[in-house]
Order: structure tokens, then C-alpha cells, then sequence
């Protein structure tokens, strides 16, 4: 094998590592998403009947980390080009 075959091997199989790294956390962002739509589907464990401002307040917090990441993603906001 060439000096030029083997540098091309290894970037190869780093690249198949970085892609087996990639989708394993993507899974694990995708199982977050999932939890997060139960959690919203549960009203975030508070009763309708009885929600409070401290209630409201969690969740607002919760929307502004969320908030950051798709503004990174989208580059909007702060991130903004």
C-alpha cells in the first residue's frame, strides 16, 4: 500500500467513526425530542386546574433553552450572521 492508499484508508475509517459518533448522538437528541413531546402532552406534570406561576415560570425557562438551540441552528438571534 501507497503512502498516499493508507492516508486515505485512515480517512476513511475517520470517517466512518465520526459518522458512527454522529448518529449515536443524534439518537440520543432524538430520544430527548421524544421525551419532550410526553412531558408537553402531560402538561409538563402540572394539573390544568391548578397551575401556578411557578409553574409558568419553569416553563418559560425551558422554552429559552430551547429557544437558544434552534436559534443557533437557524442562526437567528444572537447568532445571526
Amino acid at each position: 500500500m501507497t503512502r498516499t492508499e493508507k492516508q486515505e484508508a485512515r480517512e476513511a475509517a475517520n470517517q466512518q467513526r465520526s459518522l458512527e459518533a454522529f448518529m449515536a448522538a443524534k439518537a440520543e437528541f432524538d430520544a430527548l425530542v421524544a421525551e419532550l413531546q410526553v412531558m408537553s402532552a402531560d402538561h409538563f406534570g402540572a394539573d390544568p386546574e391548578a397551575v401556578l406561576w411557578g409553574h409558568t415560570e419553569m416553563l418559560k425557562y425551558w422554552n429559552a433553552c430551547l429557544r437558544g438551540m434552534a436559534d443557533a441552528y437557524h442562526r437567528r438571534g444572537e447568532f445571526a450572521e
